[in-house]
């Protein structure tokens, strides 16, 4: 990922979006060559010269201050997913071209078992916990039931990843009751990630995986938007009680930095409760049906060991 292409081409995206209108400015008509506003407009109310602003636009970003950026992010009307953004890759710019040596990984990928142990106890829930680049870390009975499409489905040579799942598995276009804006979602989390962890080389490689194999995530990715995922309403159709809408609500571990839990409820009365209800109902008799499975095992190698006690003949010693 180019860090100063980033920038340019974010904060190029984003003045796109606007009209001068929107910011408070007069539009004396006349044909613009791009959508959007000028550069002129957008440092005009950010408060700087126009010559700052497009070096700032072509990726110089050598000491800009906080408050030259709060100017632009006013400017642009970012929200604040693309405030945190815009900093992220100014500091990333200011950095260097190579800051730092590649590194593979330094998201935890396995919960700790005081935390999974807690998950686990939320049995009433469905509880999915993610690291950054989307893979799944850990998930309690009922959200391993909620997600089952992916998690039963994947390959094991590579971790489950959400992104991977919506835009390479055709199963999730009947999962999810409204694909596209999912597909919209996940790519704004991962452009988000990707400023904010900008060597991280897993996360190359899955952006790189998914653009060569996915025309659909090539163009969103182009488009620059981010959004932070914090809350919001998951509506999925289960192959199991139909379709779904729960709300979600995240949180990050503080015992396992760079991992989020992700927890689901229904409205209720809705049919979306009565829906997680069942569902609730059927992990637990699954559950109770393994576990006597596992019992009625148990029980028959312990009484075949038994008989093979009973019948095996008598040693004699001979007297000396």
């Amino acid at each position: 990922m180019e860090t100063h292409n980033d920038l340019s081409e974010f904060l190029t995206s984003r003045r796109a979006k606007l009209t001068p209108q929107q910011i408070g400015l007069p539009d004396f008509g006349g044909r613009r060559r791009v959508p959007g506003l000028r550069r002129e407009e957008v440092a005009l109310v950010a408060g700087m010269s126009a010559e700052y602003y497009k070096r700032l636009e072509r990726g110089s970003a050598a000491g800009v201050s906080d408050a030259v950026l709060d100017g632009i992010s006013r400017a642009l009307m970012l929200d604040d997913a693309e405030h945190a953004h815009l900093y992220d890759l100014v500091r990333t710019a200011n950095a260097g071209a190579h800051p730092q040596r590649r590194r593979a990984t330094t998201r935890t990928q396995q919960l700790t078992a005081g935390m999974q142990q807690t998950i686990d106890a939320m049995s009433t829930v469905p509880v999915y916990v993610q690291n950054g680049r989307l893979d799944t870390i850990a998930t309690n009975a009922l959200g391993h039931a909620l997600f089952s499409e992916m998690l039963d489905g994947s390959p094991q040579s590579s971790p489950v990843n959400a992104a991977r799942f919506t835009f390479l598995d055709a199963r999730a276009h009947a999962f999810y009751q409204d694909w596209e804006k999912n597909a919209r979602q996940i790519v704004a989390i991962l452009r988000a990630e990707a400023g904010r962890s900008p060597y991280d080389r897993q996360l190359s490689d899955l952006v790189g995986e998914l653009s060569t194999q996915s025309d659909r995530f090539r163009t969103l990715w182009g488009a620059h938007d981010v959004r932070e995922h914090c809350t919001g309403i998951k509506s999925i159709r289960h192959p199991i009680v139909g379709d779904l809408d729960l709300t979600f609500q995240s949180m990050d571990l503080s015992s396992d930095r760079g991992l989020t839990m992700l927890v689901y409820s229904a409205e209720p009365g809705s049919p979306s409760l009565h829906g997680l209800q069942l569902l609730s109902n059927w992990v637990a008799t699954k559950v109770a049906t393994e576990l006597a499975t596992q019992a009625t095992t148990v029980a028959g190698k312990g009484a075949t060991q038994a008989v093979d006690a009973a019948t095996e003949p008598t040693r004699t010693v001979p007297a000396e």
